[in-house]
C-alpha cells in the first residue's frame, strides 16, 4: 500500500470514523508495514535505535536477572526442565547476557523469547543459537505404555523464539517482561464537567481537534496542542458503558478533576490475563515505568505519556506514526487488579533499585570497585570489567532514571 503510515491511518479514519487511541497506538507501533517496532533497527539499543533499556546499559543487568532466575528455580524445587519466557524480547540482548552469566539453572533451562516483530525476531537469530519451537523442549525418553515421554535432564540451556505467549498451563517457571507493559495499547479518557468520561479518539481531516460528537460544552473545544502532522487530531466522544466502567474501577477512591486524563490499560489487562493462563506454577516478573494513580493524576498526560525517537523525546503522540515510540507509565493499581483477576498474587511491588539491591548488586559493585582499584595502574580485562560494573550499576539504580522503574513479582504458588 502506497503512502506513509500516517497517511494510510488518516485515510482509514476517513472511511471508518475516529479511532480509539488503542487502535491508533497498535497501528503506530506494530503495523507490519511501517509500525515503529516493525522497522529494521527500531526500538531499544545504543546504536541506530531510539532508546536504551536496562539490558542495553551493559551485561550487568542480565547477570542480576540470572541471579533472580536461580532464586526462583530453587524455590520451585529445581525442576528440569525450568521454563523462562521473556515477553517483548526484542533483539535477544537480555537473553544473551543471562546465558553469559552461566546461571546455576542453565542445565535445566528452556528459554523462550516472545517477540511479535518479524524484524526483531530475525535479529534474535543473528545473536543467539535458537532451536525450532517443535524441538526446543530437548530430547525425551519414551515413557511406559500410556504415559507421556520424559524430558532428558541436564541438556539445557535451550532457546527458541515465538510470536506470542505459550498456551494454557505451558509454563513451570518464570514469565519475564522488561519494558513491555508501557507499550501495550491503551484507551484514553478525560473527566467531563459533569463527572462522567469522554473518550479521546483519533480523527482526521476537518473533524479532527473539533470535539465533534460530544454533547458537553467542555468537550466542544480544540486540542490545545493544535493540529498534528498528517491531519490527525483528537476528537472527544461520549465514552461507551464498558469504557466508563473500566475507568471508574481504575480511579476508585481517587478524586479526578474535570479535564484530567487517564489511560485505561486494556492491553495490560489482556496481557496479564494471558500470562496468568500460560503459567501453571511460578512467577510473572514485570519491570516497567509505573507509579500510583494519584501520582499519575498529579503529573497529567505530559508527565506520563511520552514518545521517543533517536534517543530523544519525540513529539506529540499523533505525530509521525511509526517513526516514534509511544509509551505510558502503568498505574500500579491496574497491575494489582489485573493480577487478581488472573489468579495471581502480588508477591512484591518495588523499585528496580530496591529489587536489584535484594539480588546483591551492592556486594557485586564492591567487588567490581576493588578489582578496578587493584588494577587501575595497569588495567587488565578484570579491572576494566570491574569499572564497567560500577558504572552500569549507577545507571541501573539511578532514582531519576532506570532505578525508579517498578518491579512487580506476581506469583502462582506451587501446589504442595
Amino acid at each position: 500500500m502506497s503512502g506513509s503510515l500516517g497517511e494510510r491511518i488518516a485515510a482509514a479514519i476517513g472511511r471508518d470514523g475516529p479511532w480509539p487511541f488503542s487502535r491508533f497506538m497498535e497501528a503506530a507501533l506494530y503495523h507490519p508495514e511501517g509500525g515503529f517496532f516493525s522497522r529494521p533497527g527500531g526500538g531499544a539499543g545504543r546504536a541506530g535505535a531510539d532508546f536504551v533499556t536496562s539490558p542495553e546499559v551493559g551485561p550487568f543487568f542480565g547477570a542480576l536477572v540470572a541471579r533472580a532466575l536461580d532464586g526462583f528455580w530453587v524455590r520451585l524445587g529445581a525442576p528440569d526442565p525450568f521454563v523462562v519466557v521473556e515477553a517483548g524480547a526484542g533483539t535477544g540482548r537480555l537473553a544473551r547476557e543471562v546465558l553469559r552469566a552461566r546461571p546455576r539453572c542453565g542445565p535445566a533451562l528452556r528459554y523462550v523469547l516472545v517477540e511479535r516483530s518479524v524484524a526483531l525476531r530475525a535479529a534474535q537469530a543473528e545473536l543467539l543459537d535458537l532451536e525450532p519451537p517443535e524441538i526446543a523442549g530437548g530430547p525425551v525418553e519414551p515413557g511406559e505404555p500410556g504415559e507421556d515421554a520424559e524430558p532428558v535432564p541436564g541438556c539445557g540451556p535451550i532457546l527458541t523464539s515465538l510470536d506470542s505467549l505459550p498456551g494454557t498451563g505451558a509454563v513451570d517457571g518464570v514469565i519475564l517482561a522488561n519494558e513491555l507493559l508501557d507499550n501495550l495499547p491503551f484507551d484514553l479518557v478525560e473527566r467531563t464537567t459533569g463527572g462522567g468520561w469522554a473518550e479521546v479518539r483519533v480523527g482526521s481531516g476537518p473533524t479532527a481537534d473539533s470535539g465533534s460528537g460530544n454533547p458537553e460544552d467542555a468537550m466542544d473545544r480544540p486540542d490545545p496542542s493544535g493540529p498534528h502532522r498528517g491531519d490527525l487530531g483528537e476528537v472527544l466522544v461520549p465514552a461507551s458503558p464498558d469504557l466508563v466502567a473500566a475507568a471508574d474501577e481504575l480511579v476508585a477512591g481517587h478524586r479526578v478533576p474535570a479535564g484530567a486524563r487517564i489511560a485505561v490499560p486494556r492491553g495490560v489487562d489482556d496481557w496479564i490475563a494471558a500470562a496468568g493462563s500460560a503459567l501453571r506454577r511460578g512467577w510473572v516478573v514485570l519491570v516497567d515505568y509505573g507509579a500510583g494513580l494519584a501520582e499519575l493524576l498529579d503529573r497529567g498526560p505530559e508527565g506520563w505519556l511520552r514518545t521517543y525517537a533517536g534517543h530523544r523525546r519525540g513529539g506529540h503522540p499523533l505525530e509521525r506514526p511509526g517513526e516514534q515510540d509511544i509509551t505510558a507509565d502503568v498505574a500500579t493499581e491496574a497491575v494489582h487488579r489485573a493480577a487478581h483477576r488472573a489468579g495471581l498474587t502480588v508477591e512484591s511491588d518495588t523499585t528496580q533499585a530496591a529489587w536489584l539491591a535484594g539480588l546483591g548488586i551492592d556486594d557485586l559493585v564492591a567487588e567490581g570497585r576493588a578489582a578496578w582499584e587493584a588494577g587501575a595502574a595497569h588495567p587488565d580485562l578484570e579491572a576494566l570489567a570491574g569499572r564497567s560494573r560500577v558504572n552500569e550499576a549507577a545507571a541501573l539504580t539511578d532514582p531519576s532514571g532506570l532505578g525508579a522503574h517498578r518491579v512487580w513479582v506476581l506469583a502462582r504458588r506451587p501446589s504442595r
